[in-house]
């Protein structure tokens, strides 16, 4: 445990049902309704030291937090942070969700996985023509499976992989061993790439990631092998990928894209190889009893005086 020496005594929340959701609130917090979008409802804009964020992003951010004169930390309602650190000074804390999105990206990822590698997506559009087209498909099991990140939903995709009786292969940021057994490094990743027939990506964002799945790894990728990125647009090179996919030489399924949204007349939309959601990862019904809980245990810390959860930057607790 380590002692707050900026105590965080206030808090903002985005929405009513959240706020009802916090209560009652525990001795020594007071908590406000602020969507970033108006003004803040309880608290004035000098009294608040901590702002949960609203769940879909927005470029208003910047100028609405500029606002508040002793920010002392910002909670994400997503798992990824990419950006969050740039909203505000170095002197405030960043703190993720992470773990909140496990269950429903993974559970999408082996969606989009199995949609493709069964052919659902074909039998769909066939449906609406009333044309019956039998063939066969890969299918998933006994696929060679290449996974491009080991956090916590990494954790979760290999789990739900399990009874598919895929052959793993896991890549983190630098070789090693884990619980889970053998990790390979990014270094390897073009190579690695040789021979997997299905390519999962669900590693954060940062300078090291942007682009990490480029052309030289897609083209490393067999004929026929499955490109399924679950988290976030930028580390796919867009346009790498759309190319291969017009080819007809590899396949996509997509929760995230860049830029995002995917404009109306990208080619990508009408590849038949490909499939596309709207960045739904997390976001089921799960989510809100998730959320809830973990900014319930949040407040209960910060009333403690505890460092919160998923600290991505410290701020007050550096």
């Amino acid at each position: 445990m380590t002692e707050l020496f900026r105590p965080v005594r206030t808090v903002t929340v985005p929405t009513d049902d959240l706020l009802a959701a916090l209560s009652p609130l525990p001795e020594g917090i007071r908590a406000g309704v602020w969507d970033l979008a108006g003004e803040p409802k309880g608290l004035e804009y000098g009294e608040i030291d901590a702002v949960v964020l609203p769940y879909a992003s927005s470029g208003n951010w910047r100028q609405a937090l500029e606002r508040v004169p002793a920010l002392k930390m910002i909670q994400s309602q997503t798992t990824g942070y990419d950006g969050l650190l740039e909203l505000a000074g170095p002197d405030v804390a960043v703190v993720s969700a992470a773990g909140v999105h496990a269950a429903g990206t993974a559970e999408l990822a082996l969606t989009l996985m199995l949609a493709s590698l069964r052919g659902v997506d074909d039998a769909v559009r066939n449906a609406q023509s009333g044309s019956w087209r039998s063939r066969r498909y890969p299918g998933l099991a006994d696929r060679k499976v290449l996974m491009v990140g080991v956090g916590g939903i990494g954790a979760a995709i290999a789990r739900r992989l399990e009874p598919f009786e895929v052959e793993l292969t896991r890549v983190g940021s630098r070789a090693r061993t884990d619980e889970y057994g053998a990790v390979h490094g990014t270094d390897e990743l073009a190579e690695l790439a040789g021979t997997a027939e299905v390519l999962v990506v669900i590693t954060p964002l940062n300078k090291q990631t942007r682009h990490l799945i480029g052309r030289e790894v897609l083209a490393a990728l067999p004929d026929g092998a499955l490109v399924v990125n679950v988290a976030r647009g930028p580390v796919v090179d867009t346009e790498a990928l759309t190319a291969e996919v017009l080819s007809g030489r590899l396949y996509a399924a997509l929760d995230v894209v860049d830029p995002e949204p995917l404009p109306a007349d990208h080619p990508l939309w009408r590849a038949p190889h490909a499939i596309i959601t709207p960045h739904v990862g997390g976001n089921t019904e799960a989510f809100v009893p998730r959320i809830r809980k973990l900014l319930k245990e949040q407040v209960g810390r910060l009333a403690r005086g505890e460092e919160p959860e998923n600290l991505v930057r410290r701020g007050p607790w550096a």
